[in-house]
């Protein structure tokens, strides 16, 4: 019994690494295509344009602010919000390090489009682990829970302000940051239910949130 609990411990470990390892991967492809960023990462891209840190740094900073605004809403972070908080933006700046830059549209189109399913794919990864929502979700999970509000109306508030601040910012908005908006909610669905862990009483209600907006970084009101 013990080695059978062993065996799943380090499955939901694997999941959750590999999933933000892939996760950071998947931004940095959309930024090496050029053609619009989802909407936190516009907001990255932005501040990172004003201050000279690399995307992934400041993608680490925000999420560290934005972890602090958890405590008057006493959400309670796992261990997938910290480890979110570092391998997200570690990954994607390493993922840029190791991938030129091109100019061809034949050559970012892939690029985006590649960058998106694995988008799906890590948030599948991560969420399935169970260990707690990246800084930004449990944000959006709490304003949920202390608003009333519904969870597709607070995440839609969110990424709004978000954007519009980063494209005013200079971040790359356009019709990456369309797709990415249309799709990432089935990808995400998909890839949860593929994903899944054996025995999962949590599965069903994680999708739920997932269809009703919580889509990217592992957005689901679980705990672990």
């Amino acid at each position: 019994m013990a080695r059978g609990s062993d065996r799943h411990l380090v499955r939901r470990l694997t999941q959750l690494y590999v999933g933000l390892l892939l996760y950071g991967a998947s931004a940095a492809l959309m930024v090496r295509a050029g053609l619009g960023l989802d909407p936190w990462d516009v907001f990255h891209q932005g501040i990172s344009e004003h201050t000279g840190l690399s995307i992934g740094t400041v993608s680490i900073i925000v999420g560290a602010m934005v972890l602090l605004l958890w405590w008057p809403i006493r959400e309670r972070p796992g261990l997938g919000t910290v480890s979110n908080v570092f391998l997200v933006g570690l990954s994607m700046d390493a993922t840029l390090w190791l991938l030129p830059q091109a100019d061809a549209l034949a050559y970012r189109i892939p690029l985006l489009l590649g960058g998106v399913v694995l988008n799906g794919a890590a948030t599948g990864l991560y969420i399935s682990a169970r260990f707690g929502p990246g800084p930004r979700d449990g944000l959006m999970t709490g304003l949920h829970r202390v608003t009333g509000r519904s969870i597709r109306l607070v995440r839609t508030g969110i990424e709004v302000v978000v954007l519009l601040t980063g494209i005013l910012l200079g971040g790359s908005a356009g019709v990456g940051t369309v797709l990415y908006a249309l799709a990432i909610g089935p990808l995400a669905q998909f890839f949860l239910r593929f994903f899944e862990l054996p025995g999962s009483a949590a599965a069903g209600e994680t999708s739920r949130v997932v269809a009703q907006g919580g889509g990217a970084e592992g957005r689901t009101t679980l705990r672990q």
